[in-house]
């Protein structure tokens, strides 16, 4: 199988961060229920603002309960992969925020942004414990709400495949040569003090 020892960092990090990639490739071995918790756990001590923790997961283990649910919602091309994934996952985000001792809620500006760190604690909980993952947009967002049953005030953000990696032949010819971890672009593309400078 793949690896990322091709990934190399230019400064000094944990290998975590270098070492989780998307793969497409699973196994379709079940996950327990203890396991996938344990990725939720993690994603539930992400930073928010004003502690607003707006991130929702809604999942589905493979071949139980609203599996076909889920599954149905991706776009052709990756349910053709992610339906041999141990478990599917939504993240939705709700909109707003009542603080403690306000009357009425306000929009939470960063409802999305927090949902993202809640993404990554889970993803990266998922590598230390030997499972991997892959955030899916090509999915059905106008079906998503109904679906689901998500009430107005929340925004469907993206949903996840979990599973183990399976070698990159059992995925169709067409997919194989993706699987492999890619690159990022240099810190001098992306950071600059002071003033944007950037392309």
């Amino acid at each position: 199988m793949t690896d990322s020892s091709a990934r190399q960092a230019d400064h000094d990090i944990d290998p975590l961060f270098v070492n989780r990639w998307s793969p497409r490739a699973y196994s379709s071995e079940e996950i327990s229920e203890g396991d996938l918790f344990r990725l939720f756990e993690a994603a539930r001590w992400a930073p928010s603002a004003n502690n607003a923790q707006p991130w929702r997961f809604i999942y589905a283990r493979r071949d139980a309960g609203r599996w076909p649910n889920l599954l149905a919602l991706l776009n052709p091309g990756n349910r053709q992969w992610a339906e041999r994934a141990s478990a599917l996952v939504v993240l939705v985000s709700k909109t707003t925020h009542q603080r403690p001792g306000d009357l009425t809620a306000t929009p939470l500006r960063s409802h999305s942004l927090d949902a993202g760190a809640a993404w990554a604690s889970l993803a990266f909980q998922a590598l230390l414990s030997g499972w991997h993952t892959h955030a899916i947009g090509g999915f059905n967002r106008e079906a998503a709400p109904g679906v689901l049953g998500v009430p107005d005030g929340y925004v469907v953000e993206t949903m996840i495949a979990i599973g183990r990696r399976a070698a990159a032949d059992s995925l169709p010819t067409e997919l194989q040569t993706r699987e492999k971890p890619n690159a990022r672009k240099p810190l001098s593309e992306l950071v600059a003090e002071g003033r944007f400078a950037f392309e």
